[in-house]
């Protein structure tokens, strides 16, 4: 059979270029010789570590949290819409106007984190674009004449 491996889920997808990415390595090895003893005879042992290089894609990464900025921000706009239908419905419905008036604050509450979310991604992303800076300008020196 082929090994062929298909994901159905939302979280395990990769793209075509995550999989294939060229890795730096540097390989190292080392090989040791044991004589014979009065036990037997002596033999080789090699070892062989390979340490990988990682290199951080720093645009990536910029591109990662505002994509994750925009969700925070998207859900924070669709919870206050909702809490903001609950009190519509708490004002039209006085029967059910307790459930709405709860559903109403947990859709508030629910737009707070999302906004609170948003912020954090925010000053991720800025972190991640003044670590970008930082390593685009290590060892260029910079002449400010003004």
């Amino acid at each position: 059979m082929a090994e062929h491996h298909k994901h159905h889920g939302l979280f395990h997808h990769k793209k075509d270029d995550e999989e294939n990415t060229p890795v730096e390595a540097v390989i190292l090895s080392d090989t040791t010789t044991y004589p014979d003893t009065a036990y037997g005879s002596g033999y080789t042992e090699t070892t062989t570590t390979a340490v990988v290089a990682d290199e951080k894609d720093y645009e990536k990464e910029v591109k990662h949290h505002g994509h994750k900025e925009h969700l925070g921000e998207l859900g924070a706009v669709a919870a206050g819409a909702f809490a903001l239908h609950e009190k519509h419905k708490a004002k039209k419905d006085p029967e059910h106007a307790h459930k709405h008036k709860i559903e109403e604050e947990i859709a508030a509450a629910a737009a707070v984190g999302a906004g609170g979310y948003a912020f954090h991604e925010h000053h991720e992303k800025k972190d991640a674009k003044e670590e970008k800076k930082e390593h685009d300008h290590e060892g260029k020196k910079h002449h400010h004449l003004f």
